[in-house]
């Protein structure tokens, strides 16, 4: 069945804003009439980057993720927050910021929603390779201080992912993705 209705916003009101995200509630016109309240994240966008080294090890930070109050095993990722810059730069600094690496080769990997059913944030996921350490070390701060770095041999990423290890939404379709493009 193709969707004919077109959902009209008649109306948006702005409940919070902060420097990621604001949280809206829209008055949407359903089909049959009916105007409907809809509540939703607004993000700013960002990235992250499966960054695999030439022995085909993931390259993966721990670091504490405050909303489940705990510490997980992502891929290095960040907001795309500053004005005028292109995503494949945003993927290259938050691989030097969170890593201190620097990727010879940059692709884009796939793009994905992480919650659409309440939030419009996207994500553009890059497969990074050639990688050597940068020039200059980052200071890191608040969470970011206390980052672990750490390689695991790409099987054994999915493996976590599948067991259940790591949770993260763009770092699962990431290593899965990386996975399924470096094995053919």
């Amino acid at each position: 069945m193709t969707a004919s209705h077109t959902y009209e916003v008649r109306a948006q009101h702005e409940r919070f804003r902060g420097p990621v995200f604001r949280v809206v509630t829209d008055e949407v016109l359903m089909p049959g009439g009916r105007v409907a309240d809809r509540d939703y994240l607004q993000h700013v966008g960002a990235v992250g980057v499966v960054a695999v080294d030439d022995d085909g090890q993931v390259v993966l930070i721990r670091q504490y993720r405050h909303a489940v109050r705990r510490h997980m095993w992502e891929i290095p990722a960040g907001l795309a927050d500053v004005p005028g810059e292109e995503l494949p730069e945003v993927a290259a600094r938050e691989l030097a910021e969170e890593t201190d690496l620097e990727a010879g080769q940059l692709e884009q990997l796939l793009e994905l929603h992480t919650t659409p059913g309440c939030s419009n944030e996207r994500i553009r996921l890059y497969l990074a390779r050639d990688l050597r350490p940068t020039a200059a070390r980052f200071e890191r701060h608040d969470e970011e201080a206390e980052l672990e770095v750490r390689r695991f041999p790409l099987a054994e990423a999915v493996s976590l992912a599948l067991a259940g290890e790591i949770t993260n939404g763009p770092t699962v379709a990431g290593i899965l993705a990386a996975s399924h493009l470096l094995s053919r």
